[in-house]
């Protein structure tokens, strides 16, 4: 099974290549204002580098907080587009463990469909200005 990690809760992000548990690649690069712009090329390099394409996904681990709200929200846009699109299962976990959690889950056939963020605290919303 082909699976993509994701962990966008702080300024350095991370993105993973697994073939079941075996890691066929691993990014971290400083993302902060520029997760949008860059989460798909580093995981687009990280399929070139193993010669896969997006259509062979086959799950999605992806780190479900707490952390940044922005960072975990765009994180979770892709990992559940991903999962989506291929019919993939997708897992969400927390903890130092997250990775292992993550790829037992989804060998063990666990999937949540649609994946979830745990931000840590309650969301400040601004009250529009009229």
């Amino acid at each position: 099974m082909l699976i993509v990690t994701i962990k966008t809760d702080q300024v350095l992000a991370e993105v993973g290549l697994f073939e079941d548990e075996k890691k066929l690649g691993y990014q971290t690069w400083e993302a902060h204002r520029t997760l949008t712009d860059t989460i798909h090329l580093q995981i687009k390099k990280l399929l070139d580098t193993a010669r896969k394409d997006w259509k062979d996904i086959q799950g999605v681990v992806i780190f479900k907080g707490p952390g940044s709200f922005t960072g975990l929200r765009i994180g979770f846009a892709v990992a559940n587009t991903l999962a989506y699109v291929n019919k993939a299962p997708i897992v969400s976990t927390t903890g130092d463990m997250w990775l292992k959690d993550g790829l037992k889950q989804l060998r063990d056939g666990q999937d949540e469909h649609i994946a979830l963020p745990e931000y840590g605290a309650n969301v400040h919303i601004t009250t529009p200005k009229k």
